[in-house]
């Protein structure tokens, strides 16, 4: 199963080169980069853990590309991500993020149906990724 989250979800994973653009891309419109990682890609799990600070002063692309090397090199079997920060007033968000790295095997996730009272139906989604444990032994 391939986890489809953020820009360019959908496209085949893209190449140094091609994330190279992007982060120029994101720097030339003033937006800060940060980098994240989890082996936990829920849906839902919107806080990945950061791996260094968000690079405010950082204003070329080699830069993010050598924080992105040691990133992968630490945690070669999970999720990478970049994350482009806009800090201008009014905006103050993230406007762009896209994954960069992905494990060998991707783990998926599996729909839980839980029954209620009368004919009511509630559904989650778990983890496979959540189900093996480790990681501080999770939740």
């Amino acid at each position: 199963m391939r986890i489809t989250q953020g820009t360019f979800s959908f496209l085949p994973d893209l190449s140094d080169a091609q994330i190279t653009k992007q982060i120029d891309y994101c720097l030339a419109k003033g937006w800060a980069v940060g980098l994240e990682y989890t082996d936990d890609p829920h849906p839902r799990n919107t806080y990945w853990e950061m791996f260094g600070n968000p690079m405010f002063d950082v204003h070329d692309a080699a830069g993010v590309m050598m924080e992105l090397a040691s990133c992968r090199k630490t945690f070669p079997s999970h999720y990478i991500r970049v994350t482009a920060f806009d800090s201008t007033h009014g905006t103050e968000s993230v406007v762009m993020s896209f994954i960069v790295n992905r494990p060998k095997v991707e783990p998926g996730f599996r729909l839980t149906r839980t029954e209620g009272a009368g004919r009511t139906m509630r559904y989650s989604i778990e983890s496979y990724a959540v189900a093996r444990q480790p990681e501080g032994e999770r939740y």
